[in-house]
């Protein structure tokens, strides 16, 4: 038969198996990709015999190639994977998260600032925390030199690790639904604790200004990482028509995406933290520099994961990174 002839005839046939070995598939793609992988094998090797090498053989080889890989779960190149994870698979597990987030936030700054008026509001109370000298200190000193007192490159370095050990934890053990709502309620507590001493020597305003320029990013990072771990508990408690173990390894997978996304997103917030916070700047340009590391989170997380999310990406891995599971042939 001859080449161009054949192409002509099948391409529309290759062209179809080439769409199936890029796309998400469910058990009837599968069994289609299958069928169509076959019959353009027995293409292949017609043109083979008929003329040998040729264009059309090659170009048919390639796609041969490319849905051969997709049924034995071989997988794609690292830059292929990286490109997937960032522009698909992160955002969409971070959009996933983002009313749990909502409510964590919201539920951070109530116990805060709550905790922050009830101390505040009661001298016997604030006796327990030292004597007042040591406050005084506190409030004047040791709070603003806390973010001057290592050079920034090593403060930076040592926020971030803290701060990445911090969500890590929480979406890791997030299992046991306790130990984020821990983490969440310890720092909720201690940052009320301190915006007690700032209120009652009248510093309440500096306390703030120090915080926003990384604390914005820096604490919706851990709002993320503390629904992320909550999301693996509720995968154990309701699972749904799969299995508890199913059920917590298709969320520990999706969810591991947003551990180390995180890493990526408190290396900012370091930044910010280390080189712009404890810096002599003018406090409108301070804010808005977090305001501007805020943003970019959110768009990738709300924008971005949006439109990932509409294409059916969940964050878990893609059937053939891991290996289809099963395969069944029509």
């Amino acid at each position: 038969m001859d080449a161009d002839a054949l192409t002509d005839a099948r391409r529309s046939e290759w062209e179809r198996l080439d769409t199936l070995s890029r796309a998400r598939l469910d058990g009837a793609g599968v069994d289609e990709l299958i069928v169509r992988y076959r019959a353009a094998s027995a293409d292949l090797a017609e043109l083979k015999t008929s003329v040998g090498e040729s264009p059309q053989g090659a170009y048919l080889s390639t796609i041969l190639v490319r849905a051969r890989l997709r049924l034995t779960g071989a997988a794609d190149s690292i830059l292929t994977q990286t490109s997937r994870f960032f522009r698909l698979q992160l955002p969409a597990a971070l959009y996933r998260l983002r009313w749990t987030t909502l409510v964590i936030a919201l539920a951070f700054v109530a116990v805060a600032v709550g905790t922050a008026a009830w101390i505040a509001s009661d001298p016997a109370l604030v006796a327990t925390l030292g004597p007042p000298d040591a406050l005084q200190q506190y409030a004047d000193e040791s709070f603003t030199g806390y973010y001057t007192e290592n050079p920034a490159a090593v403060f930076m370095g040592m926020v971030w690790t803290n701060n990445a050990w911090i969500a890590m934890q929480c979406v890791l053990f997030g299992v046991t639904g306790i130990w984020p709502v821990y983490m969440l309620v310890q720092n909720a507590m201690g940052l009320g604790t301190s915006g007690a001493v700032m209120a009652i020597h009248d510093k309440a305003d500096l306390m703030v200004l120090y915080i926003l320029p990384h604390g914005m990013l820096e604490m919706t990072c851990i709002f993320v990482a503390a629904a992320a771990g909550l999301h693996m508990f509720w995968a154990w408690v309701a699972p749904g028509h799969r299995t508890r173990g199913e059920a917590l390894a298709e969320e520990g997978r999706a969810l591991a995406t947003v551990a180390l996304g995180l890493v990526f997103a408190l290396f900012l917030s370091g930044l910010v933290e280390g080189f712009v916070t404890g810096w002599a700047l003018p406090w409108p340009v301070k804010i808005g520099i977090g305001a501007a590391a805020l943003a970019v989170f959110l768009i990738y997380m709300l924008v971005i994961g949006r439109r990932a999310s509409r294409r059916g990406e969940t964050g878990d891995l893609v059937e053939y990174e891991s290996g289809t599971p099963r395969l069944v042939a029509g």
